[in-house]
């Protein structure tokens, strides 16, 4: 019979190979995919997402005491090459998960090759919800346009005090009707009243008949979501036609081409968005801001942020997961309660959608002022 010191010493080395943090057949670099336009007319996007993951790995170059490897595709702003450059990331680099720097904000290409080889995928700017689709290696961290219009009617409600809300809709634009639908609903919800409904085209040079509407249904508030151009164009002709009050645009406006087309007749325009520096809570939002000001002297942006939280997101996930394999990172990915990132706490629902708060910005003076931050 073996003596009980020599079981012992045997039961110690089987657990001591079984327990460390990655097992032996997953040890080596841990590779993260970016496929993100570097080239070509979405350049700029590109490259911001790629230098704020670049200073995020700078931070966190490690995971499970294995160094972390970024695997860059360039899709040369070609909606084409996406799926290409992600089927490229996942069979020939063999990366272990991919973020997917896309600039489209609806469909995640190139989710049927990760869910096929089972490679979680993470999305920091696809907005449109990922319900019906097969999905389970796919999600997000920006906040759906559901939760942005939701916030806005909160804002509305809570923040303001609107009873009567006057909404104007873009009928060319999916992007309003869908947050203009979703806004009436939930301010109805609240006990508000939708008192007019005005639509438009892109295309209109004119909107005085709408603005003639709305002040005519002496509303407390507008609700305006549509690109910077459409929202400009809308607020000069409400400041002709005297109508004075708040008005809540969207996420989509909140860019500096609206202050540069709108100037003042902007002034006072609430807009959502995803990051302020001001609500920043974590010690690592923290030190990345500062070391991406240094790094690069810029400050940091909403692109900069989301890009940032994706990488950050997966390297808990993976830690949390305590191995490579893409199921098991999948399973720690849906299972994210409460991420303190860049831009918010992070929760990641069934359909592998973030849940998060939504921070409210106001024009003053010609730049965006931090007003609140809102949980829908």
């Amino acid at each position: 019979m073996r003596h009980p010191y020599v079981r012992i010493l045997v039961f110690s080395l089987v657990f001591l190979f079984m327990s460390p943090l990655l097992s032996l057949a997953e040890r080596g670099p841990v590779k993260i995919g970016i496929c993100v336009p570097l080239t070509g007319v979405d350049a700029p996007f590109g490259q911001s997402v790629s230098k704020a993951i670049s200073v995020a790995h700078a931070l966190r170059p490690a995971v499970l005491d294995n160094k972390i490897e970024l695997h860059f595709f360039d899709t040369k702003s070609d909606d084409t090459l996406t799926s290409q450059g992600m089927e490229a990331l996942i069979t020939t680099s063999n990366v272990h998960a991919v973020i997917g720097g896309t600039p489209d904000d609806r469909i995640p290409p190139g989710s049927a090759i990760a869910e096929k080889e089972r490679i979680p995928v993470v999305y920091p700017f696809v907005t449109y919800p990922l319900a019906g689709q097969n999905n389970k290696y796919t999600f997000t961290v920006g906040a759906t346009n559901s939760s942005e219009a939701k916030a806005a009617a909160l804002f509305a409600s809570k923040i303001e005090g609107a009873n009567k809300a006057a909404v104007m809709i873009d009928v060319s634009q999916d992007y309003s009707l869908h947050l203009s639908s979703i806004f009436m609903s939930s301010f109805i919800e609240k006990g508000g009243k939708v008192v007019s409904a005005t639509y438009y085209q892109w295309e209109d040079k004119k909107l005085t008949e709408q603005i003639t509407s709305i002040v005519a249904a002496k509303p407390d508030i507008l609700y305006l979501p549509d690109y910077p151009a459409a929202v400009a164009l809308a607020c000069r002709c409400a400041m002709e036609s005297d109508l004075r009050i708040p008005i809540i645009s969207s996420i989509k406006a909140r860019t500096h081409d609206l202050i540069k087309e709108g100037k003042d007749t902007v002034e006072g325009v609430t807009v959502p968005g995803y990051f302020a520096r001001e609500a920043v809570t974590s010690d690592l939002a923290k030190q990345f801001i500062e070391t991406y000001k240094k790094g690069t002297g810029e400050e940091v942006s909403t692109t900069h942020a989301l890009s940032a939280d994706s990488y950050f997101l997966l390297i808990d996930a993976i830690e949390r997961a305590k191995s490579l394999k893409g199921y098991k990172i999948r399973k720690a990915l849906a299972e994210t309660k409460n991420f303190d990132a860049l831009s918010g706490r992070i929760s990641i629902d069934a359909k592998g959608t973030a849940r998060r708060g939504i921070v409210f910005h106001r024009i003053k003076e010609g730049k965006f002022e931090y007003l609140t931050k809102l949980n829908p």
